[in-house]
């Protein structure tokens, strides 16, 4: 009789999110769910942490704990090497309100108007920690290279997407790309396939 696939939370209420780690990491011992979809509420994890590591960390050890299975987190950004790293872990939240996309792009903006194209190189980073409530971690990162643009560009993806120009996808905006193609060369993407290699590695298969 097959075994029944290990149900593992996702620290998201972002549903496209969750089915781009369902399509990533489509090992069958594993079963992705959500607060949501188990008739629970959602944590509020503080992100209190300095790094994208120490953010995705402390919301799997606390959906792993409070859940008690293993759970799935990421914490992700951009860039800027012009602006010393920054937004960074701020990126959500760098100009004031948390998820103001057009605000955030508009400081961007404002912040690199005399910074020359060439030096306007940028990356968006993700990490990805699966906790397990009994302790112990795994833990895959990934980017994608590219630059910020001087205008927005398309209409697609979310944050930062009309500004960055990715290195993958010459000519245009990550938000001028579909879906699949953003996939294919994205920061999450790029660490969700990074973890589906180390649980291969582990004999989670």
């Amino acid at each position: 009789m097959p075994t029944k696939p290990t149900r593992v939370i996702v620290a998201t209420s972002n549903r496209g999110k969750l089915e781009e780690i369902r399509s990533t990491i489509d090992l069958p011992t594993l079963a992705f769910t959500t607060a949501a979809e188990l008739g629970c509420e959602s944590l509020d994890v503080e992100e209190t942490g300095s790094t994208f590591l120490e953010n995705a960390r402390l919301k799997a050890v606390a959906y792993a704990r409070h859940f008690n299975m293993p759970a799935l987190a990421d914490d992700s950004g951009l860039q800027v090497d012009a602006l010393g790293g920054a937004p960074g872990v701020y990126s959500s939240r760098y100009a004031g309100t948390d998820g103001d996309d057009a605000a955030n792009n508009r400081k961007l903006l404002q912040a690199l108007e005399d910074v020359a194209d060439e030096d306007r190189t940028a990356r968006f980073r993700s990490v990805v920690v699966l906790a397990y409530p009994e302790g112990g971690e795994t833990v895959a990162e990934g980017a994608c290279e590219g630059s910020i643009g001087r205008s927005p560009r398309g209409i697609g993806g979310f944050g930062y997407d009309p500004l960055f120009l990715p290195f993958d996808a010459p000519g245009r905006s990550m938000a001028e790309l579909t879906l699949e193609e953003k996939n294919a060369i994205s920061h999450r993407g790029s660490a969700l396939r990074g973890l589906r290699d180390a649980l291969q590695e582990q004999d989670v298969q």
